[in-house]
C-alpha cells in the first residue's frame, strides 16, 4: 500500500477529525504510505481543487476540532448527481466518473467516513471495482453490525445537558418542556438522553404515540403535585393516527426534511390546558468538541481502518463489536438499518422506572436476561 485516499460523506459528526488524523498518522508511521483527502465527499473527485495531500502537519492539533477538515456533502451521490444542463436540472450518474477519480490517482484504498447513505454508495463503487473500506459515522447511531458509532456520545451528551437545563425552567414556570432532538428512522438520541435526562415522556419513530397517553402522563404527575413535566421526542417520532411531520418537502433524490413534531405536540399540551414550551436542538447535536470517549473510539476506527486497508479488506467497515475493534462486510452494515427494539432493556428500564412512551404499553414485572 503507497497511497491511501480519505473522503467524509454525509452529515459532519464530531470525530470526523480524529479519524482523519489517525489515519493518516498511521499510514504514514507504520505504513510509510501517501495520503491524500478527498474534499466534499464523493464530489472532490470532481472538482479541479477537491483533491490535497495529507501530512502530519495537516493533522497535527485537530483531534478536538468537531466538523472534518475535508468539507462533507449530504447530497453527493454519485448515482443521482444534479447538473444543469439547456437551462434545466437534470440527474446524471457520475459514479464511473469516482472509479476513473481514484484510478488516476492510483490509490491503494479508500476510506469512506459515513453513515447508511455514504457507506451504500461505498459498496456500490466497490462493485465497479474501487478499493474501499468504511468508517461507520452518525449521531443517529442506526448502522446496523457496529454496537455504536462515533459521533453518538457526543450528541447524547448535549442532548442530555439540555434536559438538564430544561429541567430547571420548567420546574420554575410549571412548564411540559418538550425537546425535539435528531433521529429520524432511529429513537437511541432521544431514549438514552430520556433516561439520563429524567424525560417523563418519551417519543421515538419505532413506538407510534397516542396524543392521549401523554396527557395521561402530565396529568398523573400534576395530580401527584409535579405541575412540570419534560418529554424527550425525536423528530421522527409519529403519532399511531399520523405520519412523521417534515419541514420541507423531498423529490426523487433528495429525502424530504424532518423537523415540526416537537411543536405539535407542544401545541396539542397548550390545547389541554397545561402550558408548554418547545426547544428544538437541531445542529447542535452535531457541532462542537467531540466527547472523550467519541474521540477514542474514533481514534480506533481510524487506526484499524489503514490496518484493514493494508491487508486487502475491501468492500468491509470496522466495527465495534464486544469493546473490540473488528470489520464486517459492508453489504451486512447497511443491508439493516439498526433501530431500537421494543425488548431493549433500555425501553423495559425506562418503562419500569415509571416513562411513558405515549403508548399503552406497561413495565413488564419481570425481564429474562
Amino acid at each position: 500500500m503507497k497511497r491511501l485516499g480519505i473522503l467524509t460523506g454525509g452529515g459532519d459528526a464530531p470525530g470526523l477529525n480524529a479519524v482523519i488524523r489517525a489515519a493518516v498518522k498511521t499510514a504514514i508511521s507504520v505504513y510509510d504510505c501517501e495520503v491524500f483527502g478527498i474534499r466534499n465527499g464523493y464530489d472532490g473527485f470532481l472538482d479541479a481543487d477537491g483533491i490535497v495531500p495529507l501530512g502530519l502537519e495537516e493533522v497535527r492539533g485537530i483531534l478536538p476540532r468537531g466538523g472534518t477538515i475535508l468539507g462533507s456533502a449530504n447530497r453527493g451521490n454519485p448515482y443521482a448527481r444534479k447538473v444543469m444542463r439547456d437551462g434545466l436540472e437534470v440527474t446524471i450518474d457520475v459514479s464511473n466518473e469516482i472509479v476513473k477519480g481514484i484510478e488516476k490517482l492510483k490509490l491503494d484504498a479508500l476510506l469512506v467516513l459515513g453513515g447508511d447513505g455514504t457507506l451504500r454508495i461505498a459498496h456500490e463503487l466497490w462493485q465497479k471495482g474501487a478499493p474501499v473500506i468504511g468508517v461507520p459515522k452518525t449521531i443517529d447511531n442506526d448502522i446496523g453490525g457496529t454496537e455504536v458509532t462515533f459521533g453518538f456520545d457526543t450528541a447524547l451528551n448535549i442532548a442530555t445537558e439540555a434536559l438538564d437545563r430544561l429541567h430547571t425552567t420548567a420546574e420554575s414556570h410549571h412548564r411540559a418542556m418538550v425537546l425535539e432532538l435528531m433521529g429520524r428512522d432511529a429513537g437511541f438520541i432521544a431514549l438514552q438522553a430520556g433516561l439520563s435526562g429524567g424525560a417523563d415522556v418519551i417519543l421515538i419513530p419505532e413506538i407510534p404515540f397516542k396524543f392521549e397517553s401523554i396527557m395521561n402522563k402530565i396529568r398523573a404527575r400534576a395530580e401527584m403535585g409535579r405541575k412540570f413535566s419534560i418529554l424527550a421526542v425525536s423528530e421522527g417520532a409519529k403519532s399511531l393516527e399520523g405520519r412523521q411531520v417534515f419541514s420541507r418537502k423531498g423529490d426523487e433524490i433528495y429525502v424530504p426534511r424532518l423537523g415540526g413534531i416537537g411543536q405539535v405536540v407542544g401545541e396539542y399540551i397548550e390545547n389541554q390546558g397545561f402550558e408548554s414550551r418547545v426547544t428544538v436542538l437541531g445542529h447542535l447535536q452535531r457541532g462542537g468538541t467531540p466527547t472523550s470517549f467519541d474521540r477514542s473510539l474514533a481514534t480506533r476506527y481510524g487506526a484499524a481502518a489503514v490496518r484493514l486497508a493494508a491487508q486487502g479488506g475491501f468492500d468491509r467497515m470496522v466495527a465495534l463489536r464486544c469493546g473490540r475493534i473488528a470489520d464486517i462486510p459492508l453489504e451486512e452494515a447497511t443491508s439493516i438499518p439498526k433501530r431500537v427494539k421494543m425488548d431493549d432493556d433500555a425501553v423495559i428500564t425506562a418503562r419500569n422506572i415509571g416513562i411513558s412512551f405515549g403508548d399503552e404499553s406497561k413495565a413488564k414485572k419481570k425481564v429474562e436476561f
